[in-house]
């Protein structure tokens, strides 16, 4: 599919990508449906994820409108690209009912839509709770769910890190089979299935995973569950909750700030 934004913003991504050096192992991707609207599940490890999962659906001929943040369409640069290749804002402060019937609208209109079910980016790397609005809109759509892994990204550019644009890094993404929930099942149960499908393919990613550490010690990206050096997902939990309270805190002095300047 040819689109006047999306087109040239893939074309540039693997351009930058080559010139990164980026090692990608994907695999799954004949699982992607070559029709008809569908739900693409990833987890979440970096920044770049949405990126990623976009090039495991290239082989098909489809694109993935994504779910994101209505902040990055706010960006005056980022948001007339956003916009442009029909991604969907989400507004986290109380429009979310209109960004959930914007992707099942989409979804009904045959096109795939990414959504990250676990919100935000799991600082542990393992896979956190699941909201239920994957599972939701597929049921609500009668479309499949196309669950997807990447691991690798975080190595890249993740949350409290900094980037690392150390050419050669290894980047391997799943693909695993699309399943339909059947009509009137629980969200909640779909979900659950979802997330054990997704726990599966991660386990693939990381046995399969090309890459290793760079020098003695680099182990901060590997979960501590695989003897990594990364937060167990109860202190990824604890060091979200205080990164959300910094926000908060920061967003109240700006706002009080802005009143004292009235």
């Amino acid at each position: 599919m040819v689109e006047p934004v999306y087109t040239p913003v893939i074309a540039l991504a693997k351009a930058v990508f080559r010139g990164l050096g980026i090692k990608f192992h994907v695999t799954g991707v004949e699982n992607v449906p070559r029709t008809g609207g569908a739900v693409m599940a990833i987890n979440h490890v970096g920044y770049l994820d949405f990126t990623f999962a976009g090039l495991a659906t290239q082989p098909a001929g489809r694109l993935v409108r994504f779910m994101a943040k209505k902040e990055v369409f706010d960006h005056p640069v980022s948001g007339p690209l956003m916009r442009g290749m029909k991604h969907i804002p989400v507004d986290r402060t109380g429009a979310a009912a209109e960004s959930y019937k914007l992707a099942v609208d989409a979804v009904s209109r045959g096109e795939i839509v990414g959504v990250f079910p676990e919100a935000t980016i799991s600082q542990s790397y393992e896979l956190k709770e699941f909201k239920t609005g994957a599972a939701r809109m597929a049921l609500q759509a009668g479309v499949p769910l196309l669950p997807c892994v990447i691991w690798g990204s975080q190595r890249i550019f993740t949350k409290g890190r900094p980037r690392d644009l150390t050419r050669g890094t290894d980047v391997r993404i799943v693909v695993g089979a699309p399943f339909t929930p059947a009509p009137g099942a629980d969200p909640v149960q779909v979900t659950a299935e979802l997330k054990a499908r997704m726990q599966t393919l991660l386990e693939e990613a990381l046995a399969t995973y090309r890459g290793g550490p760079r020098s003695p010690g680099d182990d901060w990206w590997v979960p501590a569950s695989r003897g990594g050096s990364a937060p167990t997902p109860e202190q990824a939990r604890e060091i979200a909750r205080r990164q959300t309270a910094e926000r908060v805190a920061k967003r109240a002095a700006k706002r009080a700030a802005k009143s004292g300047d009235a």
